[in-house]
């Protein structure tokens, strides 16, 4: 009997001590980590843009009469400088009128910038052969499989049907 009750007095404790563990783990990092470790990973993305548009490069084996293109669809490509956002304590001073306000014009900037990228892929797609619209076709369905714009997918939750 008392080795049962060591064992659960035991299993208790490690319990106690697993969850407290874990607390110290999942707590988050202060502020300035938290800004540090998101430019790492902005640039880290960024790196692995760069590689992805230099191995399609490859790929394609352009001509030389294709390099214009090449160089406006890939500067199209590339991500805009970060516009500042208003500060959290700015933006909760807003009102919701001015925070939709706000969220709409920054909305319309990501959409001006997709249709810059749209017209120059497509104007780009168009001087490229036959093969070389294969090899592109195949290489931007598994780049955009691997930057979450593959279909969506519904997993339920959120109130959605």
């Amino acid at each position: 009997m008392k080795s049962i009750r060591t064992t659960l007095i035991a299993t208790a404790l490690m319990a106690g001590l697993t969850g407290v563990t874990l607390a110290q783990i999942t707590t988050p990092p202060a502020e300035k980590e938290g800004v540090g470790r998101m430019e790492k990973m902005r640039e880290h993305k960024a790196e692995r843009h760069t590689r992805h548009l230099t191995g399609l490069k490859t790929k394609l084996n352009l001509q030389a009469a294709q390099e214009p293109a090449w160089n406006t669809f890939s500067m199209s490509m590339q991500h805009p400088a970060r516009k500042a956002q208003p500060e959290r304590a700015n933006f909760e001073k807003m009102t919701t009128p001015e925070r939709l306000n706000q969220m709409q014009a920054m909305k319309a900037q990501r959409d001006t910038h997709m249709q810059q990228r749209d017209e120059a892929t497509k104007a780009f797609y168009a001087n490229l052969s036959d093969e070389q619209k294969q090899v592109f076709d195949k290489e931007t369905a598994r780049m955009m499989k691997g930057s979450g714009m593959h279909p969506m997918k519904h997993h339920g939750g959120h109130g959605h049907d």
